[in-house]
């Protein structure tokens, strides 16, 4: 666009500079010069609409030399711009917006480095619906080339967040390399919206308390995750590997999800072993959220009321399952 723009103002100087050379070289009208201005410059061969003098001859020469050479630089960018990508990216970036702008309840990934990229393409094999932000080339061709939608700016600023669709979005992740930057998102995403869940990266322990105060709802702070998870491996490998089986097994499929109890479900006011979610769904009840408290390990005698949220594990249909039971 930058070019583009040069190229016009190039061209437009030509034109103006030849009309006001006339003007003043020959004493000719505003008309009389803008029209042998043009005639000179597109060299289209008519006849000059008065006898030029020596001076005038010499200024129509060098107009032809600076004309052709402006329209030669013009049309040469100008076509640069529409078939070697300037203007396919300008279409396309507005119909990313425009698709950015129908979305509703959706998910936004700030920062689409080691984390973040691991997000979105986790939110993608469960089919979320997410919007990428980020400054990076590379990181935006990346998004580009999943088909993810993506936006190319600084989440810190709240011009960009909107245009995400922070203030319609039913969640956030913020990982930023800095925790200054996660910490200033997460402010400024509650600020916009605040019903957004907001989960936030931290690179110390020491961060996590100022980012939640910030607003994020969770902070994760991947090193402490990591260090836990390899002296689990040391000391426990049967632990570990049972982990990785149902939390990222492609063979299994097993998954970690929340789901309520409606109030006309059949199982409202039963206890768990009755109901025999286990047998009829084969998916395990892990813990059950009651709004005020969290049972994590439930007794079958628990019984089940109308809005508990269950934590469960299984397979996709046997939690598709369990969650029609409910």
């Amino acid at each position: 666009m930058r070019r583009v723009r040069i190229a016009a103002l190039l061209l437009l100087g030509v034109l103006v500079g030849g009309t006001l050379g006339y003007m003043i070289i020959e004493r000719w009208s505003l008309l009389d010069s803008a029209y042998m201005t043009v005639i000179t410059v597109a060299t289209v061969g008519f006849r000059e609409v008065h006898t030029l003098s020596d001076a005038g001859q010499w200024f129509t020469i060098a107009l032809i030399f600076a004309g052709v050479g402006g329209i030669a630089y013009s049309i040469g960018t100008i076509a640069e711009f529409m078939v070697e990508g300037p203007l396919i990216e300008l279409l396309e970036g507005r119909r990313m917006a425009k698709r950015i702008g129908e979305l509703s309840g959706h998910h936004v990934v700030v920062g689409m480095g080691r984390v973040g990229s691991v997000v979105c393409q986790t939110l993608a094999s469960q089919g979320v619906t997410f919007v990428v932000v980020d400054q990076d080339d590379e990181c935006i061709e990346l998004a580009e080339e999943h088909g993810w939608l993506y936006l190319q700016g600084d989440a810190t600023n709240e011009e960009v967040l909107e245009a995400a669709g922070v203030t319609r979005a039913r969640g956030l992740v913020t990982a930023l390399d800095t925790d200054a930057d996660n910490l200033f998102v997460s402010l400024t995403a509650r600020g916009m919206n605040p019903a957004l869940y907001i989960v936030a990266r931290s690179s110390t322990l020491a961060s996590e308390g100022k980012i939640l105060k910030a607003g994020a709802d969770r902070v994760i702070t991947p090193n402490v995750i990591g260090g836990r998870r390899m002296a689990t491996s040391l000391l426990d490998p049967l632990v570990a590997d049972y982990l990785d089986i149902v939390t990222h097994s492609d063979e299994l499929e097993y998954r970690l999800e929340t789901m309520s109890i409606s109030a006309d479900s059949r199982v409202v006011g039963q206890p768990i072993r009755d109901v025999r979610i286990r047998d009829v769904t084969g998916a395990f009840i892990l813990a059950i959220a009651d709004g005020e408290s969290m049972d994590r390990n439930p007794s079958p005698t628990r019984v089940l009321c109308a809005g508990d949220r269950i934590v469960a594990l299984g397979t996709r249909s046997q939690l598709d399952a369990l969650a029609a039971m409910l």
